[in-house]
């Protein structure tokens, strides 16, 4: 019997062609067919794979792109003219990029002049006369902080991105003290404000901080670096009296570092920390007390609010005779008297020898 079966398999071997693809997949299963023929009979042929497979294997979708034949007549959708309309210079040839017919090109007509600095600081400006209108109308209270928040809560101002600078437009209207936190301040505008009793501070913002604060997420004032607002005494601690007018203006001058605590609460009240500066520039600008900034705290007495300051040698030497030291002038003296005498001694013992 299976002489046979293998008489008939070549039988149907010898008939299929050889040069056709059908041919070959025909074959290829016979052989597997054969193969299978010595197996036992309880063999599963669920774990068998039949050979037409190799039939229907495909790309995934989208992994082959059918290339684009063009002049193949209109059924293609590139027939005719083959996407390159009728007549005209980009039909028959090439046009190279920006040819304008020999006219002078656009790019050197009407070029573009200049840069533009990725690094620039676009500042939201906001003016003296601007924050006294709204305080005329009963929509900021000049008895608490003014930051951004509010600024932006009562729409005096639009769109801050990297911050907000105050400037000094109409001073002369200026007649409330207040006590305003921004990111940048001219000097004429920190004049004024401080001629009225209030105060002006400086402070780092990103635009991420700027976007938590005004969702309620971060504090708009206090972060890590900031200088520590003196604790408020206990209204139990303090005697209680009838109100009086004399009160209310002490109130009203009193430094924005006393109602920071009382009108936002805690920095860690909130889900996000205030960032501070990293870069030198930065630093260095809020450690500026010409610039109010609120850095300008770690600069010590004579020295200025660079990074890379040193103390002058006479600064340097009173500091160190108040601290009981020697200057270092006579300090040098000193060492360079115990060196020659050392050498002398030295000199001595070598004549001995």
């Amino acid at each position: 019997m299976a002489v046979s079966a293998s008489r008939n398999f070549l039988l149907s071997y010898k008939s299929i062609s050889t040069h056709s693809l059908s041919g070959r997949l025909y074959r290829t299963t016979k052989v597997l067919s054969c193969l299978h023929l010595d197996r036992p009979r309880h063999f599963s042929q669920a774990h068998v794979r039949p050979a037409s497979i190799l039939g229907s294997l495909s790309d995934n979708p989208g992994a082959y792109s059918k290339r684009i034949r063009r002049g193949r007549g209109p059924a293609s959708g590139k027939g005719k003219t083959s996407g390159r309309g009728h007549k005209g210079q980009k039909q028959h040839g090439k046009v190279p990029a920006g040819f304008n017919g020999g006219e002078t090109s656009a790019e050197v007509a009407k070029g573009k002049r200049g840069f533009v600095n990725e690094f620039a600081l676009d500042m939201t400006p906001i003016n003296l006369d601007r924050i006294q209108l709204w305080i005329d109308q009963g929509r900021l209270d000049p008895t608490r902080p003014i930051t951004m928040k509010e600024l932006s809560a009562t729409r005096c101002v639009h769109g801050i991105k990297d911050g907000i600078k105050l400037l000094a437009r109409n001073v002369q209207g200026l007649r409330s003290a207040i006590h305003i936190t921004v990111s940048r301040a001219s000097s004429s505008a920190i004049a004024a404000v401080e001629a009225c009793g209030g105060s002006v501070t400086t402070r780092y913002y990103t635009r991420p901080s700027i976007k938590r604060i005004l969702r309620g997420q971060s504090h708009p004032i206090l972060s890590r670096l900031s200088q520590p607002p003196p604790q408020l005494e206990s209204p139990a601690a303090q005697p209680s009296q009838p109100p009086n007018e004399a009160e209310d203006t002490e109130q009203l001058a009193a430094p924005a570092s006393h109602l920071v605590v009382a009108t936002y609460g805690p920095s860690e009240a909130y889900r996000y920390r205030l960032p501070d500066p990293a870069a030198r520039a930065n630093i260095e600008y809020y450690r500026d007390p010409a610039h109010r900034g609120y850095l300008s705290y770690q600069v010590e007495t004579g020295e200025t609010p660079s990074l890379f300051f040193k103390k002058p040698r006479a600064i340097a030497n009173a500091e160190r005779k108040a601290a009981g030291l020697e200057s270092c002038k006579e300090d040098k003296k000193i060492k360079s008297s115990a060196q020659e005498g050392s050498d002398t001694r030295v000199r001595a013992r070598e004549r001995l020898w």
